[in-house]
């Protein structure tokens, strides 16, 4: 398993923990994590949960009046170390 994708599920636990159901996706790049957040969320769970997705690269949150709160996060794959980082196509 990836570190972004084992980093991702250790965030979604921790984010099931304090209630959220989550799904974690993985892409090609990174892992995300979704979690439906809801109206009646606590101000101190508002502070738990911040301080998880805090630990991802990004993070942030989609509010609509037709489908509710929607907290995502993303952890990207780590970049090598040594070795062409510039990816196929783009060797000097």
């Amino acid at each position: 398993m990836p570190a972004s994708e084992s980093r991702a599920k250790d965030l979604a636990a921790r984010l099931s923990a304090l209630g959220l159901a989550t799904r974690v996706e993985r892409h090609s790049t990174y892992t995300s994590i979704e979690a439906e957040v809801p109206e009646a969320l606590p101000a101190e769970s508002w502070r738990e949960v911040l301080e998880v997705v805090a630990e991802a690269d990004r993070f942030g949150l989609l509010a609509s009046s037709l489908t509710g709160r929607t907290l995502w996060a993303a952890v990207y794959e780590a970049v090598p170390a040594t070795g062409d980082v510039r990816g196929p196509g783009h060797q000097r």
